[in-house]
């Protein structure tokens, strides 16, 4: 297992009102929506698409732990950001800190979090070495 400190990388969220419960606050689970959505940006970012990853390698990247700690809530309209850190990779995985913050407060965090996701070889949904060429292009 290697840890590295690389840059964060910041993704713009705004809150939709489909986003949001019948009070007007974010719905939990749509921070977990928020979270996939910048690190699929963050990869976008570093030029990795994951449906090319898919078809040219024949891996995609899986879920395997969340750990949300809700801090404050979100509501309708508001402009947010999610931060994607990726802390530790394995052989077949790669662990991030997350946080969704307002954007014109960063340093009050509405969410924070902890994902680890498993590279995995899709024809046989196994685990799988990410690519040295992943590793490079990502900077891991």
């Amino acid at each position: 297992m290697t840890s590295f400190d690389v840059p964060v990388f910041h993704w713009p969220i705004r809150v939709y009102y489909e986003d949001t419960d019948a009070g007007g606050v974010v719905y939990h689970a749509q921070y977990v929506k928020y979270l996939e959505r910048a690190r699929t940006e963050w990869l976008r970012a570093a030029g990795v698409e994951q449906d090319e990853l898919l078809s040219d390698y024949g891996i995609v990247f899986a879920v395997t732990h969340i750990d949300i700690r809700y801090k404050r809530a979100a509501r309708f309209n508001e402009a947010l950001s999610v931060s994607v850190a990726p802390r530790q990779t394995g052989r077949a995985r790669i662990a991030f800190e997350q946080s969704i913050v307002r954007a014109d407060n960063p340093d009050e965090p509405l969410a924070i979090a902890t994902v680890e996701v498993a590279c995995v070889e899709q024809a046989r949904f196994r685990a799988c070495a990410v690519p040295d060429f992943l590793i490079a292009k990502l900077s891991l």
